[in-house]
């Protein structure tokens, strides 16, 4: 299959770029923004001022361009690595570092924003973004879901029936698999036969596509004609953008385990950030005094994030069932009862 591409390893154009100026230093800003965001929630981890963190170098546009394509309607599905399509799509830097410092305050996703919670385990979204779409289609709504995932979820049965029922369905969805080339510590070669996720949906008989996922431009078009597609009633599209995870899997990962730096280091020359500032800055839109103003707007930003977060108030045992469901079911309203009478009757 052809990988779709619009930017070289530098950031020169290949071909005519379908997006102007506008949306391409929007693009460039999202991407640095959530750059920074990575950076700094990496050392708050290290100073104990986060939990287990999962970083995301390497990955930002192929985040950042699905996010882009939607619009304040659609839905985004992350799994837990996408810190960057929450921070994009709208979710407060402050709530993103209290979800990832485990408190409940993190959980809540402020309204008009259509976004589900960061999924833990591995593909289980994926039906549940399939259900989701479908419901907006039911409704008769124009809004689409988009769903993330890692390869290596892709080995996960939740991942073919969501699939499968959105194929059958026509739901308006967008299953995005970042093929980073590892599930942690399993090489995507020894998880599937095929040489490319996108070949699987001809299973479904739905249109699969593969892009360069460090290209945002390429990412960010191949997202939004999707996401046209499946408005339009044509049903959903699987996109594989080719990546790769710089940074460990997690905070407490070691990827020298597996991995030659060597590859790492050769997948760096093609980092995303940095070939998008070259696009940029062939097209005369960038210098570096635009870039250090930049810098300094996010550093103020994620200061003022991180002081926020800080002057949360201490959370509430109870408040860790308050958020599985809009309305509490008899479940969670025994659990709740229980944590906040401190197990009396």
């Amino acid at each position: 299959m052809d990988t779709v591409r619009y930017l070289d390893d530098d950031g020169k154009p290949l071909r005519d770029i379908p997006l102007s100026e506008e949306e391409l230093l929007r693009g460039y800003r999202a991407l640095r923004r959530a750059r920074h965001f990575d950076e700094r929630a990496l050392v708050l981890q290290r100073q104990g001022r986060l939990g287990v963190y999962p970083p995301f170098r390497g990955q930002e546009a192929a985040q950042v361009g699905v996010t882009l394509s939607l619009e304040k309607s659609d839905w985004l599905c992350p799994s837990y690595r996408e810190t960057a399509a929450a921070l994009t799509f709208g979710m407060p830097l402050s709530r993103l570092i209290l979800n990832w410092r485990a408190d409940p305050a993190g959980w809540r996703i402020p309204e008009g924003v259509n976004m589900i919670q960061f999924y833990i385990p591995i593909a289980t979204q994926v039906p549940q973004a399939a259900g989701l779409a479908y419901a907006e289609k039911l409704k008769g709504n124009s809004a689409v879901a988009a769903v993330f995932i890692g390869d290596g979820g892709t080995s996960e049965g939740d991942f073919h029936e969501g699939l499968n029922f959105a194929s059958v369905f026509d739901a308006p969805l967008l299953i995005v698999v970042q093929n980073n080339g590892w599930a942690i510590s399993v090489p995507t070669h020894k998880q599937m036969k095929v040489q490319r996720v996108a070949l699987k949906a001809q299973g479904y008989g739905i249109p699969g596509v593969t892009v360069d996922g460090n290209d945002l431009v390429a990412v960010w078009t191949v997202a939004r004609k999707a996401a046209a597609r499946a408005r339009a009633g044509e049903g959903p599209t699987l996109i594989e953008a080719l990546t790769y995870r710089v940074a460990p899997h997690t905070s407490s990962d070691d990827p020298g385990r597996y991995r030659t730096e060597d590859e790492a280091e050769a997948w760096k020359k093609r980092d995303p950030v940095a070939r998008m500032r070259g696009c940029l800055v062939y097209l005369g839109l960038w210098d570096d005094e635009k870039e250090k103003a930049l810098e300094e707007e996010l550093e103020a930003e994620f200061v003022a994030g991180v002081d926020e977060a800080d002057q949360a108030p201490e959370p509430k045992p109870w408040e860790i069932v308050e958020q599985v469901y809009a309305e509490m079911q008899p479940d969670q309203q025994a659990a709740w009862n229980y944590l906040r009478t401190g197990g009396e009757a």
